[in-house]
């Protein structure tokens, strides 16, 4: 029934739209150049010379007058309307040249027809398309603008018919459900029942034989509150809040700049999260050479440490201060001759002997 009486509107609005009409056979309807600056023309004489001031007023002669009429008529307004005459008057030039086109119209055969009938039936305000389009002459931005904010709006408007629909439904297998479980004097019971709802649909023949009158499905009346039964057992509360309602940022457009944003969050803080867990393993900067020392200089300094903790490991902790004046004594080989394993033994080292005194300085001591 809504889309019936859209229709009816559309049809009646494209009708009214077509009601101006020339007298030009097949293409009454169609407004062409040569109208577009009629009515340019006709909207800046009443702007400049006031409401009302139609091309035959404005010369000062009958909508009869001849062609030799309206010629005399101008030449007399171009001598009072000439810029020349009018020094420092504002817009002398445009009413002047204004005049010229208005009396070439009125002196051309097929121009005068034209004007006649607007000015028999008046200008149109709606006029056409095509004469907006080459006035305003909108970019594709502007375009592009236009078509979101149509289609976004067309998109908001559907979903309110859609939420009042989806309410009607709800409220419908709400009463149904407490209809079947209550009775048809609707008093509420205690505990909860277990029922059937028919959705609608083509009737159908169950597997038993029984004849259904559409598609049901189970339902749970609990007290008031009424729950839809799923195939797992679960139950889903039915009420307003399953609707969901007309929302500006539900729309397609809103919607995708929303999502594109979140995403760019998301991206942005796993980004921060790798930097701060892979800042140690990250390359090091440079050049191939430099990359590859930096590379072994981090393996030595790997090796160095597992070194260090592993000797500590074996230490028994006490520290045995080095004495600047104590040599190291050698100890000979641990292995005999044969392969066989023999005790350290510490090597002898050979005695020194005392240097002798200069006799020289034993006499003269």
């Amino acid at each position: 029934m809504k889309l019936v009486l859209w229709l009816c509107l559309l049809g009646l609005l494209v009708t009214s739209a077509l009601a101006w009409t020339k007298p030009t056979g097949l293409t009454d309807w169609i407004f062409v150049k040569e109208d577009h600056e009629i009515f340019d023309l006709v909207s800046a004489l009443e702007a400049s010379e006031g409401r009302g001031t139609t091309f035959y007023s404005w010369l000062d002669v009958s909508p009869t007058a001849s062609s030799q009429e309206i010629s005399r008529a101008y030449r007399k307004k171009s001598v009072y309307l000439h810029p020349d005459k009018n020094p420092g008057v504002k817009g002398a030039h445009d009413r002047f040249a204004r005049l010229g086109i208005i009396a070439q119209i009125l002196r051309n055969k097929e121009g005068r027809e034209r004007y006649d009938f607007f000015y028999k039936n008046g200008v149109p305000r709606w006029r056409g398309t095509g004469y907006y389009y080459s006035r305003y002459r909108p970019g594709i931005g502007s375009v592009l603008v236009f078509l979101v904010v149509l289609t976004s709006g067309v998109q908001y408007v559907v979903q309110g018919m859609n939420y009042k629909r989806d309410l009607a439904r709800i409220d419908r297998f709400v009463t149904e459900a407490r209809l079947a479980a209550w009775g048809a004097k609707m008093v509420p019971l205690e505990g909860k029942r277990k029922v059937r709802v028919n959705l609608g649909g083509r009737a159908y023949v169950d597997g038993d034989g029984n004849v259904v009158p559409g598609k049901q499905i189970d339902m749970v009346v609990e007290n008031n509150d009424v729950f839809i039964l799923e195939p797992d057992g679960s139950l889903l509360s039915l009420d307003s809040d399953a609707a969901s309602p007309a929302s500006i940022t539900s729309t397609w457009f809103i919607s995708l700049v929303l999502s594109a944003f979140r995403k760019k969050e998301e991206k942005q803080a796993n980004l921060v999260e790798d930097k701060d867990e892979d800042d140690v393993s990250q390359p090091p900067e440079g050049n191939k050479k430099q990359r590859k020392a930096a590379r072994k200089a981090k393996k030595r300094a790997e090796n160095d440490v597992d070194e260090s903790s592993s000797s500590e490991a074996f230490s028994s902790g006490v520290v045995t201060p080095i004495n600047s004046t104590s040599r190291t004594v050698p100890r000979g080989p641990t292995v005999m001759a044969g392969g066989r394993r023999r005790k350290g033994v510490p090597r002898k080292l050979p005695e020194k002997k005392p240097k002798e005194s200069d006799p020289t300085t034993t006499e003269t001591s």
